[in-house]
């Protein structure tokens, strides 16, 4: 069952890991080493917006060794998202199985879902993760970390 699916919520309608699983085959597992997730909060800069209000979202493709690529920031963290993902496609870069992508929200299934469908080996998020989050995660083999803060941060899928 496929229907329409907004970036206000994406699990509202009909999608379900299991429609998910009938369009999308699971990531190869590659997951990054946690030393470098670690460094994630400390090489996250050049958030303009969010510097000057305080009150939008980001979202980063980073590489392996933690260097940001692409950094794009909305008052939605969907938006945030899908201009990663639409930078990275202008680019060539879908999907993006070498690179791992931070937001600067919660891990919600809709975060999941898109970082699956792009092919990103790794999601991690400042906030938490929803329950739905981290089973999708699992069925996708998305490396999946929450609460990173500091040099902190916890590991839910993809040991």
């Amino acid at each position: 069952r496929l229907g329409p699916a907004s970036s206000s919520c994406g699990v509202c309608g009909t999608v379900a890991i299991g429609d998910l699983l009938e369009r999308l085959r699971p990531l190869e597992a590659a997951p990054f080493d946690v030393e470098v997730l670690a460094l994630m909060a400390d090489r996250i800069d050049g958030q303009a917006l969010f510097t000057t209000t305080g009150a939008v979202h980001a979202a980063v493709a980073f590489d392996r060794t933690g260097e940001p690529l692409v950094l794009r920031e909305d008052i939605g963290r969907h938006n945030a998202v899908d201009k990663v993902v639409g930078r990275l496609q202008m680019d060539g870069r879908l999907p993006a199985g070498d690179l791992g992508l931070w937001v600067s929200g919660r891990a919600s299934f809709e975060m999941a879902q898109k970082a699956w469908a792009a092919g990103f080996a790794c999601l991690i998020a400042v906030s938490g993760p929803s329950a739905l989050a981290v089973e999708t995660a699992r069925v996708a083999n998305l490396q999946l970390a929450g609460f990173a803060r500091g040099d902190r941060f916890n590991l839910y899928t993809g040991d």
